[in-house]
């Protein structure tokens, strides 16, 4: 497991990270407020409780439709009796559980879904739970922030080299004395020459598709694909002034932006990593 973030909760830290897109909170850092030289004996405990079963069980049925409902209907009529002890392993392995994993190494530990995380700080304290909700979403906000402000400069770089790309349509493309509509024509087609050539549609058969979202096609794109337009558009912008036809120019886009976008796919977990 790969180092998570980390979040200071009185004195406690709790580490986080992110798996298929959802945030797992250790369950191993939360034990220690309560107390920190028996850490997995505070989670199996927790773990014989019958409503622990139940809560586990049920989130389950509703996020993992690989979860094994029969082994989980054993656990749950064994649960609360002294003879009872659950691991998060055994949990796991038996049932093919999502919302626990169990993981050894520098970085191990007992990690749950947030979901899952807040109900045992509540099993741990309340005082303490609301203070973790607090934390983590001050985290997220952060988060967001910075995403924001990286997708915010990237729809800038854009904008510059749409400028770039709209003046050498003008200087090379234009025809003297054109009338404004005929201008707008010229300029729809060149930007549909980049949305073919990255988006695979044009504006109108983007918006076709897509008649629920708010926006146009480059309002709803990724940072990665803004990121292949700004270049996209500088290069575009060199080949008109190579006077290279239309037909060809999306050729060689749409093979920049194969390559780039495969590029930019692979390095994605080292481009996030640098921007956090």
């Amino acid at each position: 497991m790969t180092k998570g973030k980390k979040i200071n909760v009185q004195g406690t830290e709790i580490t986080i990270f992110n798996g298929n897109s959802e945030d797992y909170l250790s369950l191993t850092d939360i034990a220690k407020y309560k107390d920190p030289t028996n850490t997995d004996d505070i989670i199996k405990n927790w773990l014989r409780n019958r409503n622990t079963i139940e809560l586990l069980g049920f989130w389950e049925k509703m996020y993992n439709p690989d979860f094994k409902p029969v082994e989980f209907d054993g656990f749950r009529k064994q649960a609360g009796l002294n003879s009872f002890v659950l691991t998060p392993k055994k949990w796991i392995e038996t049932t093919g559980a999502i919302g626990i994993i169990s993981k050894s190494g520098r970085y191990g530990g007992t990690f749950a879904h947030k979901d899952i995380a807040f109900e045992f700080a509540s099993w741990i304290s309340i005082e303490f739970k609301l203070y973790i909700i607090k934390e983590f979403q001050r985290l997220k906000e952060d988060e967001n922030s910075r995403l924001k402000l990286n997708w915010d400069f990237q729809r800038t770089l854009a904008k510059v080299n749409y400028h770039i790309h709209t003046d050498a349509i003008k200087e090379n493309l234009i025809p003297e004395k054109v009338s404004a509509k005929q201008s707008s024509i010229i300029y729809a087609t060149e930007a549909d020459v980049l949305n073919m050539a990255l988006f695979g549609k044009t504006a109108k058969q983007w918006r076709e598709a897509n008649s629920s979202l708010k926006g146009n096609v480059r309002d709803c794109a990724t940072i990665e694909q803004l990121v292949v337009l700004s270049n996209m558009e500088s290069t575009n912008a060199l080949l008109i002034h190579q006077e290279i036809t239309q037909s060809e120019r999306l050729i060689q886009l749409n093979q920049l932006a194969i390559t780039q976008m495969k590029s930019l796919m692979q390095h994605r977990k080292a481009i996030n990593q640098l921007n956090h």
